[in-house]
C-alpha cells in the first residue's frame, strides 16, 4: 500500500546558486524560493512535497539528494534530460545576480505526470519565485493553480520579487493574487513588483485585488503585518544575533501556514506570531536552514505583538 500524500505542496523552482567568493572562486548551493519553503514546512513536522523538475547531471543530483534529507515526498520530484537552473551571483554585498536556464529542466515540469490522486489529500499548495516569470512553466503553474482552487485547496502565494519580473508578470501577479488564501509579500517585493516609490499606494491596490485573502506584509528589520479582512496586527521580530538572513522569508510564509494549519484556534496575531518567530528562527544559522517547531516556541515569547 503505497504512503499517503503529503497535506503540503509547494510547487516551482529549484535551483543551484553559483556565489562568487573570491576573484577567481565559487561556491555552490542549492536553493530556490518555493523549494526553501517545502524544506521549511517538513522540518516543521508536516508531510510535504516540493512538486518541481531538476535536471539530470551533478547539480540535479544535489538537489535530489537534498531534497530526499528534507523528508521531502519525492514523488513529486520529477527529472529531466535538461541544463540546469543557475543563479549566478557574481557580487555577495549588496547581492548582486542573473539567472542561466535557457530551455533548463524546470521548464518542462509536467502537472500531468505528477502521483495520480493527490490534489485530495493537499491542505495547502504554494507558489511563487521566479517559477512563475518562467514561460512555459509559469503558464503551467497558473492552470494548477487554479485547478487547485476549484477543487477547494488553499492556495498560498510569494512573489519574491526578482529583477526579470518586469511588466510580463503583471498580469501573473494578478491572476496569482486572485487565486491565492494567503500572499506574503515584502516592501521591497512591492517595489519591485509595483515599479515605484508609493509603497503604501502599492500594497493598497494588491489588496484590492482580492478582499478575502489574509496578507502577510514583512518590513525586515522593522518586523511584519497581517492583514484579515478589516482587522490589522503588527509583530516585531524578537532580538537575536543574525547569523544569516537567507531563507528568512521563506520560513515566515511557511511559519504562518504551519500556524493555519495546526492552530486553528489562534486568532490572527498569535499566528503573526508565529510567522514572525519562524523567520528569527531561520537568522539563527548560516545559508537559509530551516527552523524547528522547538525553535519557534523558544522564540514566540519574545516576539511582541505592536
Amino acid at each position: 500500500m503505497s504512503a499517503p500524500f503529503p497535506s503540503f505542496v509547494s510547487a516551482g523552482e529549484a535551483l543551484t546558486d553559483m556565489l562568487r567568493t573570491g576573484a577567481d572562486t565559487w561556491s555552490s548551493q542549492v536553493g530556490g524560493s518555493t523549494w526553501n519553503v517545502a524544506r521549511v514546512m517538513a522540518r516543521l513536522g508536516v508531510p510535504s512535497a516540493f512538486a518541481g523538475a531538476v535536471s539530470l547531471d551533478v547539480f540535479g543530483d544535489a538537489l535530489a539528494a537534498a531534497t530526499e534529507v528534507a523528508g521531502l515526498d519525492m514523488r513529486f520530484l520529477q527529472r529531466r534530460a535538461k541544463s540546469p537552473l543557475l543563479a549566478i551571483v557574481h557580487e555577495l554585498h549588496p547581492p548582486t545576480y542573473y539567472f542561466i536556464g535557457d530551455d533548463s529542466a524546470d521548464l518542462h515540469f509536467d502537472a500531468a505526470q505528477l502521483p495520480a490522486s493527490w490534489m485530495p489529500g493537499a491542505q495547502w499548495v504554494h507558489f511563487g519565485g521566479i517559477s512563475l516569470a518562467r514561460e512555459p512553466l509559469a503558464g503551467k503553474l497558473v492552470a494548477l493553480a487554479q485547478e487547485l482552487k476549484a477543487a477547494g485547496v488553499s492556495i498560498s502565494y510569494d512573489p519574491n520579487f526578482r529583477i526579470m519580473m518586469d511588466e510580463r508578470y503583471d498580469a501573473t501577479l494578478r491572476r496569482m493574487v486572485e487565486l491565492a488564501d494567503v500572499v506574503k509579500v515584502s516592501d521591497e517585493d512591492l517595489a519591485g513588483l509595483f515599479r515605484h516609490d508609493d509603497i503604501d499606494g502599492a500594497f493598497a491596490t494588491l489588496r484590492g485585488w482580492n478582499r478575502h485573502a489574509t496578507y502577510l506584509y514583512t518590513r525586515g528589520a522593522q518586523g511584519a503585518a497581517l492583514y484579515r479582512g478589516e482587522q490589522t496586527w503588527q509583530a516585531a521580530p524578537p532580538v537575536i544575533e543574525v547569523v544569516d538572513s537567507v531563507g528568512a522569508g521563506d520560513a515566515s510564509i511557511g511559519g504562518l501556514l504551519y500556524s493555519l494549519m495546526f492552530r486553528p484556534e489562534a486568532d490572527g496575531g498569535e499566528h503573526l506570531r508565529f510567522a514572525v518567530a519562524a523567520g528569527a528562527g531561520a537568522c539563527l544559522a548560516a545559508g537559509g536552514a530551516p527552523p524547528s517547531v522547538q525553535l519557534v516556541e523558544s522564540l514566540l515569547e519574545r516576539t511582541i505583538l505592536g
